[in-house]
């Protein structure tokens, strides 16, 4: 079957289930160009909160769908590939979370949402790339650490940017997390009139040579605005779909050409149209994960945005 007819039968099938397509910014060309929204994790999420769809189709990683299902218990949640996974989210536990509660005794648990609901729920309060300077920012400064889970980077850079204590977990994005100075250095010679675009899950070393750190939502805008007509950008390739799009006059430049995630490469249209047909993979949340979840995500975005 061509992708037009794929596409059509994609369409019809959302229609007839009532359904809204998401897909997150790493996904495949194809997906994001059908999906009827596109963007972060945390944002489709809130976007999935708001729909009135009944059935939600994410087209992401698991944690994603979770969270989505977290903030719309009343839908159906469908994971395309229910075995996109992602490994950052697998490198902690609750029991992780506790291991670090027990080190830093009355530190606050600040819990990245690229995490699982179990992980979420045994947190105080979650953040964002975008936002977890100003989540840092907003919490009471009683002295005691601020234990930042799961990624290591993102914490480091956060920890140069606010009057706390900062302590982490020693997790990392394996996307993100192989690319040294070394490798900037080396695409900043070919290019050399090039800015710098990083994502804060990027080692320490390769943020102070970037000309702006910004999450992924963050880096369009960046993108968009720049007067420099060349712009390297380091996080998965799957970004610079929209950005060609939106700024077809610039060049962007991958970091690396292997900065891709393979979980997040894993739906195609095929897996779209049959999880419309049999509504399934179906993600759910146990009520009493979910709530605690919530509350954790609830205390995010209450925080006022910068």
């Amino acid at each position: 079957m061509e992708n037009h007819d794929l596409i059509k039968g994609i369409k019809e099938l959302l229609k007839k289930r009532d359904a809204v397509l998401l897909a997150h910014n790493y996904q495949r060309d194809e997906i994001q160009e059908i999906a009827d929204h596109t963007g972060d994790s945390l944002g489709l999420s809130r976007i999935a909160a708001e729909s009135k769809a009944r059935v939600i189709v994410f087209c992401g990683v698991h944690f994603m769908a979770e969270s989505a299902a977290i903030l719309a218990p009343d839908r159906t949640v469908l994971l395309p590939r229910i075995e996109a996974g992602c490994p950052m989210a697998d490198m902690i536990t609750p029991a992780g979370v506790e291991q670090m509660r027990g080190r830093y005794l009355g530190g606050t648990v600040v819990t990245y949402v690229n995490t699982t609901a179990a992980v979420k729920a045994a947190s105080d309060i979650c953040c964002t790339s975008g936002n977890a300077v100003s989540v840092i920012r907003s919490l009471p400064d009683d002295g005691k650490p601020v234990i930042m889970i799961p990624d290591q980077n993102l914490a480091q850079y956060v920890a140069t940017k606010v009057a706390r204590k900062v302590v982490w977990w020693d997790g990392y994005c394996p996307i993100h997390h192989v690319y040294t100075a070394r490798d900037v250095l080396k695409v900043k010679k070919e290019h050399p009139n090039a800015v710098f675009a990083a994502h804060p899950e990027c080692r320490p070393e390769v943020l102070e040579l970037a000309d702006h750190i910004t999450s992924t939502s963050g880096m369009y805008t960046f993108a968009r605005e720049t007067d420099a007509r060349e712009v390297i950008i380091g996080t998965e390739m799957g970004v610079l779909y929209r950005m060609r799009k939106e700024s077809p006059e610039k060049v962007f430049i991958p970091l690396s050409e292997n900065m891709i995630c393979p979980n997040m490469k894993l739906t195609n249209l095929e897996d779209v149209r049959d999880a419309l047909v049999t509504m399934e993979p179906v993600v759910t949340v146990p009520e009493d994960i979910r709530i605690r979840a919530a509350m954790a995500l609830d205390r995010m975005l209450s925080v006022p945005r910068d």
